[in-house]
């Protein structure tokens, strides 16, 4: 059985670049027009076994963040239907869930809790949370008083640590810190690969995603335009990004 499932996936966000009347909505409500709707994702299709590296790559605004906000269930999609088999663990955006006024071992108590950490089990695993972060000098200190590398260092240490989760959903975030904190984090999620865990990766840079990563899966325009092996992959990738007068059709295979 799959880990992951989904089934023509559509995210439609309304845009509100103008105001409209109250004849304008009770108009689109009764008819067929879009107004100025925005696909994020039409009918992708995805499905993800356990164990699997997969990188989602693709240009800013392509869908990639979108399409991990389904998966991790943040999202409902206007279209499509998604079955996840298993807990997800997801690392997004630079300080999502934390709150700046807290201090750091606060804000890892919380974000715990947030996951489904019970709080003796949070407490249990802070010390190796806080050892891997290299945050041991501040970890009492405000967390507005951080910079955003130690902010991101905390999160990525917080969701590594999710060992109940099967799933991890990371968000453009493997770039974090210097090279020696980059490394030890490839080398966690390398170990957590070899224990079975599921990892999705988003990029827009497929280099990053080498060593971690297996599969890969290209967005475009919110649509899914290839789906193999990530050499493969991120090679016609590449060749499109640094060739953008190309045609897409010129470079997608089938």
């Amino acid at each position: 059985m799959s880990l992951i499932s989904c089934d023509n996936i559509t995210v439609r966000f309304r845009q509100h670049g103008s105001r409209q009347l109250l004849r304008d909505h009770v108009q689109n409500a009764f008819s067929r027009r879009q107004g100025n709707d925005f696909f994020a994702l039409r009918d992708v299709s995805l499905t993800v076994e356990p164990g699997e590296g997969i990188a989602i790559l693709g240009q800013n605004g392509a869908g990639k963040s979108t399409l991990l906000g389904v998966l991790g269930g943040l999202l409902r999609p206007d279209a499509g239907n998604v079955l996840v088999a298993g807990g997800v663990s997801l690392l997004l955006e630079l300080g999502a869930g934390f709150h700046f006024e807290l201090t750091g071992r606060e804000n890892l108590l919380l974000n715990g809790a947030v996951i489904g950490f019970r709080r003796r089990e949070i407490e249990a695993l802070a010390g190796s949370i806080i050892e891997f972060a290299e945050l041991a000098d501040f970890i009492d200190e405000p967390l507005r008083t951080y910079s955003a590398g130690m902010m991101m260092r905390l999160a990525f240490a917080i969701a590594v640590h999710a060992d109940m989760n099967p799933i991890l959903l990371v968000d453009e975030i493997l770039a974090v810190g210097d090279a020696a904190f980059q490394q030890k984090c490839r080398e966690r999620i390398r170990i957590m690969r070899r224990d079975g865990k599921t990892l999705i990766c988003v990029s827009h840079q497929p280099a990053t995603l080498a060593d971690v990563c297996d599969r890969a899966v290209w967005i475009h325009q919110g649509r899914k335009v290839r789906d193999g092996a990530f050499e493969e992959v991120s090679r016609a990738y590449t060749e499109f990004m640094t060739n953008p007068d190309r045609q897409l059709g010129d470079t997608i295979a089938g």
